[in-house]
């Protein structure tokens, strides 16, 4: 009897420690301020488990959001973007705080950009 309470105990302590996924499903906006001017973006997320999918979408396309991942408060993503008839692949890192994503982006080998997006209302 002793012995399955500690099981217990323990079992909870592990489910305890696990960070909860992030609620990012829905609508976020942000603007970002780039070497060639501001960037209005709507990201469109779907998670599934750990899985993130969705879309983004500014004046240069609306693309499909790949490799996507969510682990707690973080997530991962790909936009592979079509800039100027050139493909541009653009990862995305977040942390998820309330109803903002802190995200640092990676802009091909040419930058790399920090901005905060909101969830649309």
């Amino acid at each position: 009897m002793k012995g399955s309470r500690l099981l217990r105990g323990a079992a909870l302590a592990v489910l305890l420690s696990v960070p909860a996924l992030a609620d990012i499903t829905g609508k976020w906006t942000a603007a970002i301020d780039t070497q060639i001017g501001v960037q209005n973006y709507t990201y469109e997320f779907k998670v599934d488990g750990e899985k993130l999918t969705g879309r983004a979408k500014s004046q240069f396309g609306d693309t499909a959001i790949t490799e996507g991942t969510v682990k707690g408060d973080q997530l991962f993503f790909v936009e592979n973007l079509d800039f100027q008839g050139e493909p541009l692949r653009i990862t995305y890192t977040g942390k998820v705080t309330g109803e903002e994503i802190k995200f640092t982006r990676k802009v091909g080998d040419v930058a790399t950009e920090e901005f905060v997006a909101k969830r649309a209302k």
